[in-house]
């Protein structure tokens, strides 16, 4: 009997031990007392971060270490995920292991209702109140804002500009699919003396590429261009289907083969950036890749919507938020928006977004005449014209883009459905998936 007393006293006091250490949720971030140095009421703090912007993976470390250098008290651990991995995926594979991050991303209504359990309210951000009118629409819910936009991004054909003169072709000219045709014969007929492989290099081995942004462009008219609109209906058309599949079958019959085997690397570094394309389709996310790779070519390249409809608007969004999980710490949840505000409201952080991270801000109070780069300089124009579409895609439900519009349309490439049954699946998946 002794001897059980005292085994129950020790794990009483085990037990105890373990909650003054432990964290309150699920989430990856701890508080400890500091010994020694600054920090926010003699506390450490360790945030686990997981973004999926291979693109400045670098940048955003570095910026992460900066920040650290700032606030010896806090600890990022810095996790990233993406380019030809699905995020998403990923994501939810971490959460069910347990080992949930403090900061993530989400993309816009569908995942927020995905993952609205384990998502914190942004609560007194320097950031929520500098942002853009518009880009807290989609993580807005009953007046409370649960995410923090990363940037504005814009997708569409990036060219070179080159190329494209010694073609004696106008991109400004190019506004409808006829129009874009016509260019495609005129670079494929100069092949050979225009020193290209192919007109387009189209990854077909990346889903999230026309599983995205290829059939939002085509799927916004019908729901106005709006995210929140997508996100609420119970049943997508497809009411511009032939438009969309003349676009696809363009880029694959005029690219670089094979194109089920084309990834992002080999479409973007490979051959635009060694000039072997004329065009491929990305955003202004690509620049920094073609930047590092070929200099001149990065510095000449410019990019021009997809004509839909017989209209040539740039589809322009916020293309992730950065979330806080519920789980974490009071401290931490508190630590990670101060980090995050500091990345977008602070003179240090705001000159790391411009000139590092090659963003278009999401936020007032920037001096946007230090866009960087072309193809970013751009797109900010024609959001300040307002000749843009938007981003559906984030409406979409949950799987819709790469696991099903994406998969068929790989099945149709290698021509196992036709095109009617890529429609058609994806309809269903939709309607039963909504």
């Amino acid at each position: 009997m002794e001897k059980f007393k005292w085994n129950y006293a020790f794990l009483f006091a085990m037990i105890l031990m373990l909650g003054a250490c432990g964290n309150s949720g699920d989430a990856g971030g701890s508080v400890s007392e500091e010994t020694e140095g600054g920090g926010t009421e003699g506390e450490s703090v360790t945030i686990d971060l997981y973004q999926f912007k291979v693109e400045f993976k670098e940048q955003f470390e570095s910026l992460v270490a900066q920040y650290e250098e700032e606030n010896p008290n806090v600890t990022i651990n810095v996790e990233t995920v993406g380019g030809g991995n699905d995020y998403g995926a990923t994501l939810k594979s971490k959460i069910a292991s347990g080992n949930e991050p403090d900061i993530f991303n989400i993309g816009g209504p569908q995942d927020y209702e995905d993952h609205k359990d384990r998502i914190a309210p942004i609560e007194d951000s320097e950031a929520a109140d500098a942002a853009l009118e518009g880009t807290l629409d989609s993580v807005t819910v009953d007046d409370q804002i649960y995410g923090l936009p990363y940037n504005l991004e814009g997708y569409g054909l990036i060219y070179n500009k080159a190329i494209f003169e010694e073609a004696g072709i106008n991109p400004d000219d190019l506004t409808t699919m006829e129009d874009l045709q016509g260019a495609v014969d005129t670079l494929d007929g100069m092949k050979e003396e225009l020193g290209l492989d192919a007109v387009f290099a189209f990854p077909g081995k990346e889903r999230w590429v026309y599983g995205n942004h290829s059939s939002s462009s085509f799927l916004a008219p019908e729901f106005n261009d709006s995210v929140l609109e997508a996100f609420e209906s119970d049943t997508v058309e497809f009411e511009l289907s032939d438009e969309l599949k003349n676009y696809i079958d363009m880029q694959v019959d005029y690219s670089e083969q094979p194109v089920l085997s084309l990834d992002y690397s080999q479409q973007v570094e490979a051959l635009y950036s060694m000039e072997k394309v004329a065009m491929i389709q990305q955003g202004n996310w690509a620049y920094p890749s073609i930047e590092q790779i070929a200099p001149e070519v990065a510095e000449n390249s410019g990019i021009i919507p997809i004509p839909v409809a017989g209209e040539a608007k740039m589809p322009v969004g916020v293309p992730q938020y950065w979330v806080v999980n519920s789980g974490a710490e009071d401290n931490v949840q508190e630590a990670a928006v101060d980090f995050l505000d500091w990345m977008y409201t602070s003179d240090a952080g705001k000159e790391v977004v411009l000139n590092d991270f090659n963003f278009i801000p999401a936020y007032e109070d920037y001096d946007t005449s230090q866009i960087s780069d072309p193809l970013s300089q751009e797109i900010y124009e024609y959001s300040e014209e307002g000749n843009t579409s938007g981003w559906v895609f984030l409406g979409y439900p949950t799987g819709f883009s790469e696991e099903t519009f994406g998969d068929n349309v790989q099945q149709y490439i290698s021509e196992d459905i036709t095109w009617e049954e890529v429609v058609e699946n994806s309809k269903a998946y939709w309607e039963e998936n909504r």
